[in-house]
This record gives structure tokens, sequence and C-alpha cells, in this order.
């Protein structure tokens, strides 16, 4: 191959290298009104009193708006980005009278600059009557307050929501007598493990910015990695026609799924909607860290039986997870914690899945890289690797024995067969590039400072089978370049440059010469959008098709330009050359034939949707240093080996997966997300909120074991999220190795670790 599976420079590289204007922020008008949010100070309240006359009246304010003002038209709706039908509630307004988080939304202020919209948010009085609030996920089920007492909420889809029961979804699946099989095993371990939620801290804040075009119509220039569900949200929220609304995205400065939820487009195309004036609304970053999207906060009680030998027979998980005020994403995201993380086990006589998902008055909860599967590896992982401590096991030689390879019918994935996997390979890749022989389980440094290592597996999807959409259009320009149009988002990812890579490897051309569109409602072919994986290998695909189908139509051109059938002739990328006589046209010449006296379009569509999902999977180990002194902790490496068939761009690939590792690690050790008890989060900046940084870790490898799927483009699965997940459950492991004690909550923290070997010590003694 030419193009595919080859280092190419990302296209957009020396602009944002060179700092260009490409961001929301940098492109919307300098006339913007400002756009603001006055917030509640209560978890769960009423409004009963709003006065707004005094801000209304101050100078440079444009507009107020509370919830008398927006559409009360009994029409709920839910900022989850997702294909129609949403399974996430209908379950929000554009500004509601009951407001349900700290941080939830009462009022909007436009006006000429931030000054005076600052200045008039603090001239608005609102009296609350305070209600009690549910913080406690654990006990939010059948919790007597009620989130959401409504009578017109709303579940679309059949996924076992009851408001009425503080119910966002419910949900059971199982194959095999699990208990049965259990009641057999020689070792059954039972655990519970918690994950809080966690940012995105994507580096560009949530923005968008809104005008009225020439046709009257609404235009909408976001930070969103979901164009057409975004056009499809606002539409349903200010009660308008979807044809009256363009969604467009630039360049976007990371999204990782925080993107996915529509957290703040409305607002701001309310603004211009009714004033029909160019407004703005960019979140601060305390906004993002107090009213955004973060992973949802999950509990997941585990159980796993396996005899002697090692031969893991069942696994029985349940998952408790809270959504927080809205539903966005709960019903979707708590299924992958089990059919991602059970399914890297092929030898299994039985699996038990079961889940709920509770609203509670804390901030939505919403998509983050990994959607669920994040925490359900981290505790089936973590589980394998405690079985393997009871069993006396070395936990590469437990897995080994038990994972899911090749040609395996996956039955907590759906019923999918397995056609592609190197997952046993990416293990012994592992092993070797860490020294697992040599480092397991720990190795004493002294100074009181000991090294051990752990190990995680992970799989993820390649979009959501069945459901996902990519489209692709090419088409022919002057002197013969190809203009390519998606409705996918690149979010920093390089999805710009892979597809370009692919579209270039069938015309037999440079990447150079294929420039990219999108992604714009107007413009762009229908794609479900950026997440869940799919964009390389749905959208890929469809890019594939689309070029191959453009390769006939050029050589259906050229035949009538040399007066020869199209069987007869051949196209290299640059000529569309006659077999039986060896005259040629080239493509510059074929491209000005188009343009004068033609009847055939140089150009072509294609829409691709699979039936099936054929997952990444990934092996991870990490070497960790603990001071046991201090709890200090320190990866010293981190070592992975990615099966995502075929790389289409290596260097792409790799930046993914360095990513992913770090945001892993920050989430097992640093990041955490805490309440005080009135419903406030404590984290709000980055100084409270610890990401890791480069100089917080010692070296990442990443490495490729490459099968070959059939059903992707050149063999090619999705790597954009499974990097994420392994982090969790090997750190985890590592820390335990070296100082001989398990944490099943994350973050974990120095304290966390000098706590736990306090009490081990005393359990000794």
């Amino acid at each position: 191959m030419k193009t595919v599976n080859q280092p190419v420079q990302k296209k957009d590289a020396m602009q944002l290298l060179g700092g260009q204007p490409v961001y929301v922020n940098d492109l919307a008008p300098e006339e913007c009104l400002i756009v603001k949010l006055l917030r509640s100070p209560h978890p769960n309240a009423l409004i009963a009193e709003i006065d707004t006359e005094a801000a209304q009246r101050a100078a440079g304010i444009e507009a107020v708006y509370t919830w008398k003002d927006v559409p009360q038209d009994g029409v709920r709706f839910t900022l989850a980005g997702q294909t129609w039908p949403e399974p996430s509630p209908q379950d929000r307004l554009l500004l509601d009278r009951h407001v349900r988080f700290v941080g939830d939304p009462v009022a909007i202020v436009a006006g000429r600059n931030e000054r005076c919209v600052d200045r008039a948010l603090r001239m608005i009085k609102v009296k609350y009557e305070v209600l009690d609030a549910v913080l406690d996920f654990r006990t939010a089920k059948d919790h007597p307050v009620l989130v959401h007492p409504e009578e017109n909420w709303e579940a679309l889809c059949d996924v076992g929501a009851d408001n009425k029961r503080n119910l966002c979804a419910r949900d059971a699946d199982q194959k095999g007598d699990v208990d049965a099989v259990l009641a057999t095993c020689d070792v059954v371990l039972e655990r519970a493990y918690h994950t809080k939620a966690c940012q995105q801290t994507m580096m560009e804040p949530f923005g968008a910015f809104c005008s009225i075009d020439t046709y009257g119509r609404l235009h909408i220039v976001s930070s969103t990695q979901i164009v057409f569900h975004c056009r499809r949200i606002v539409a349903k929220a200010l009660g308008i026609p979807k044809s009256k609304i363009r969604v467009e995205k630039p360049r976007i400065g990371g999204g990782f799924g925080a993107k996915q939820t529509a957290v703040m487009e409305i607002y701001p195309a309310f603004v211009t909607w009714k004033t029909k004036k160019t407004s703005k609304l960019i979140f601060s970053r305390k906004e993002c860290m107090t009213a955004s999207s973060p992973r949802h906060e999950m509990e997941m009680q585990v159980r796993i039986g396996a005899m002697k030998n090692g031969h893991i027979r069942a696994i029985d998980l349940y998952t408790l997870s809270n959504t927080g005020a809205y539903g966005e994403h709960g019903p979707t995201t708590v299924g992958l914690s089990a059919h991602k993380s059970i399914s890297l086990y092929g030898k299994l006589d039985a699996f038990r899945f079961e889940s709920d998902v509770v609203y509670t008055n804390r901030m939505s909860a919403g998509a983050y890289r990994g959607y669920g599967a994040t925490q359900g590896i981290y505790a089936v992982e973590t589980a394998v690797n405690e079985l393997a401590e009871q069993l006396g096991m070395d936990p590469i030689r437990l897995r080994e024995q038990n994972i899911v390879r090749e040609g395996d019918t996956m039955m907590a994935y759906y019923g999918e067969p397995n056609t592609s996997c190197a997952l046993d390979r990416c293990i012994a890749r592992v092993k070797e590039m860490i020294g697992w022989d040599e480092k397991y389980p720990c190795r004493d440094m002294g100074n009181g400072k000991v090294r051990g290592v752990g190990i995680g597996l992970a799989m993820q999807g390649s979009g959501i089978s069945g459901v996902d959409v990519g489209s692709a259009a090419l088409k022919v320009n002057d002197e013969g370049f190809y203009t390519l149009r998606i409705g996918a988002a690149d979010m920093g990812t390089g999805c710009d440059t892979i597809l370009a890579q692919i579209a270039a490897e069938v015309l037999e051309c440079s990447v150079d010469e294929v420039t990219v569109f999108g992604a714009d409602t107007d413009a762009s072919p229908y794609d479900s959008g950026s997440y869940a994986s799919s964009t390389t290998f749905v959208t890929g695909k469809a890019v594939e098709y689309a070029a191959t189908e453009l390769r006939e139509k050029i050589c259906a051109l050229g035949a009538r330009m040399l007066g020869c059938e199209a069987q007869a002739v051949s196209f290299d990328g640059e000529r569309v050359l006659c077999e039986l006589d060896g005259r040629s046209v080239s493509r510059a010449e074929i491209a000005s034939a188009s343009q004068c006296g033609n009847t055939i379009a140089l150009e072509s569509s294609y829409t691709h949707s699979c039936p099936t999902s054929p997952p990444p999977f990934m092996a991870g180990a990490a070497e960790v240093e603990v001071d046991l002194e201090t709890g200090e902790t320190q990866v010293i490496q981190y070592v992975a080996a990615v099966d995502c068939g075929t790389p289409v761009n290596p260097n792409l690939a790799r930046v993914q997966a360095e990513g992913g590792i770090l945001q892993g690690i920050g989430m097992t050790l640093t990041e955490n997300i805490t309440y005080n008890q009135d419903g406030k989060v404590l984290e709000n900046s980055l100084m409270q909120y610890k990401i890791p940084t480069r100089q917080d870790i010692g070296h990442i490898r990443v490495e490729f074991e490459s099968s070959y799927e059939k059903l992707g483009p050149f063999g090619a699965k999705s790597i954009g999220e499974v990097v994420i997940n392994t982090p969790l459950p090997a750190v985890t492991a590592a820390i335990h190795n070296a100082c001989g004690v398990w944490f099943r909550e994350l973050p974990i923290t120095p304290e966390k670790i000098v706590l736990g070997q306090m009490e081990k010590r005393k359990i000794s003694t």
C-alpha cells in the first residue's frame, strides 16, 4: 500500500502549529452578543420568584430570558447526540422552573460585552423553594425524593426507565445458568469496585456562535462532534423546523466524547433566533468543570468463578450507574461495562449482567472516551488479577488460558463472531516489552520504594453495529484534484487525514491531491458523527466504496474520450490507458473534458452501515514505583500492544494510544470529582482537578500487533477508545504488587496507600 499504513502528516498540522485562528472563538465575529448563564446554587429547588427588571435595564444588555420566556409546550428533549430515536430519556427544557443540580441554568443573559453581562447577572434576584436532594447514587433508586417528578418526562425507547423510581434505565442480559455454574466452581471471587466521575478536560472549552443567514436561517458554528444530531437537538429545544437550521464545525480543540452532548448550543441559538443578532457562548473552565458532561460514576459488583487449573467458567456483573440530574447517554453507556469486559474471556459457560442507571441531584453525566467500557474493564480485569492471586497463578498465564480468540463467538458481545483478533500476540508482546518474567510481581528498590508490575486487557468496538451510518462524497475538480466531503468531525484525531489516505489509496494519488471538507449539515452527506470509535471503520469504508465508484466513472469518461469500451481501459491514478492501442489521457485532461459537453458526472457518494462491530483489542502493562512511607506513586513505564487491524496511519494511531493511556493513568491516580454536603463540585479548575502531563510519568511505549478485519477499509478497525481502558486495572495491580493492598475505588491517592498499609498491618497483628 502506498498511502494506507503510512505515517502521513496531518492535513492541518502546520496551521495548528502556527497558531492560526481556526477554532470557534477565533472565528466568531467581533460584534457578537456575549451570552452567559445564571446558574442555580442549589442541588434541588423550584424557582419561586425571579426578578430580571434591573438586569434588563442595565447598559449594554440586549435580552434576559428565564423559564417564562422559553418554549413551554410540554415537549422535553435530551442533549445526547446519538442516532434517533435517542435512547436517553427526554427530560430537559431549555430553561426549567425546577433546577436539579448546582449549576443548572436559571437565566440567559445576552449583552454587548462580558463586563456588562457579568454585571447584569449579579442584578437578577431569585427566590428559591429549596427541596430535599438525592446526592448518593446508592440510595437513589426508589428514593422518596424524585429528581424528575414531572408528568411530561418521556422515554422514547424501552430501556427500563421510570422517573417515579429515579430510574434512567434498567437492563438484564445473560446466557447460561450463572448460579449453577458458580456453585460447581473451585473458587468464586466476589468484589465491588467504584469509579467516580471524571472530566474530559479537552483543551478547547465548549463554545458556539450563531447568526441568521441571508435566507433567514439559524446558522450555528460549534465545537461539536455531532453536527447532524446537534441540528436535531436545537430544532426540538427551540421548537423550529430542522430546515431552518444549519450546523457546522471548524477545527475542534479536543472532545473525547464531551462534545457528543450538545451541552451549550441551545442557549446562543435561542438568543439569536429571538433577537436575530449574532451571539456566542464560550464556557469558562469553571463551567466546563461544574456544568458539563463528565464520565458516569459507577459501582460494579463482580462475581467470577474458576477451577483450580485456571479455567474461568462464569462472570456475574451488576453495575449501578449515576447519570446525575439528566439522562444523557445513561442507558447506552452502562451496557458497555459488561459487553466490552466479560467478552474478553472466551471460555465461559455462563455470564449474567444486570444494571440500574439512577438519577441524582448531581451534575449530569455524558459520553467520555471508553463510554462505560472503561469502568467495566477496570472492575472485571482487576477481579481477574485478584483471582490470579487467589489461584497462585501468574495473571498473564491465567489470561492466556481464557482469552477470546479469532473465530470464537462472543456471547456477551451481542453474539457477534470474533472475525479478527491478535489479543494473544498483544499479550506476548507486552510481556516481552515490560520484562515481565524479571520484574513480576515486584522489586525492592531500597529507600522504602518498591516497584510492581501489573497487566490489563481491553476491547472496544468499531461503531455501533447496525446503527451507525457513515457517508462520503468525492468529486473530481479542475486539473484533476479531488474533494472529499464528510460529516464526521475531526476533533484532533486526524480523521480528515486518515479518510483522505483511504481515498488516495483507491485513487492512486497523493494525499495532498485530496482536499477534505466537513462537517456541515448543509453540504456534508449524513454521518452519525465522530463517536463510538466509528469514523475509520464505518466512514472509512464509505470513503473506500465512494472512491472505487469514482474510479469507474473516471475510466468511463476516459474511455469515451479515447473511443473505446470502458472494459478496455485501465487507470493508474494519473492516466486512463486504452489497453488495445496504448493511447491514454491524463487525469487533468479528463477533468477538463468533464466540464464541457459531458454527461458523466465525475462525482460519487456512498453511505455505509455495518451489521457488526469488530472489536479492537489491547494489552497493557505498567511498572509503578510506590514510596511505602509517603504513598507517592510514579508510573515508571507503561507498555502497550494494540490490535486495531491495519493502522491506516501508524503515527496518528500511536499518538491516539499514548494520549488514551495518559488519560487512563490520570483516572487511576489523580482525577477526582468530589462534592460537598450541599451538592457543590469542589474541583472547579485545573488547579484542583489534577490531570497528568508528560512530566508526571515515565515512558509510554506503544506497538501494534495487526490482525486484518475484512469488513474494515483495507483491514482496519478502530483505535480511538480502546486505548484508555487498560491503565486502570494494570496500574491498580502494579500498586498492589508493590504495597500488598488491593484498592477497589479510584483514584488511588497517596493517602489511600498509606492508610491501606496501616490497615493491613493492623489486620496482620
